[in-house]
């Protein structure tokens, strides 16, 4: 009887052991995945901050022309009063 239970007692020790090996792999394995996550969002990050998009392009492209377009109002307007550019 004292056998069964320290034989018992010993194997779920064993499992329990077996088991936590698992968990600890399982979180070795995640923190390395978050690692490799991290960076890529932290390297994209950077490929977002050199390069520029259509969109930011686009914007860009407008402002110039209504800054053009107002200093050519400007300049028209002190051509009317005899003035220059």
């Amino acid at each position: 009887m004292q056998f069964i239970k320290r034989a018992t007692a010993l194997s779920a020790v064993l499992a329990g052991g077996l088991m936590l090996q698992g968990c600890l792999v399982g979180a070795v394995v995640d923190a390395g995945v978050a690692v490799v996550g991290t960076s890529a969002k932290v390297v994209g990050a950077g490929v977002d901050a050199v390069t520029t998009s259509d969109e930011e392009t686009r914007a860009k492209r407008e402002r110039d022309q209504r800054r053009w377009e107002r200093e050519q109002r400007r300049c028209e307007q002190r051509q009317r009063r005899g003035q220059d550019c």
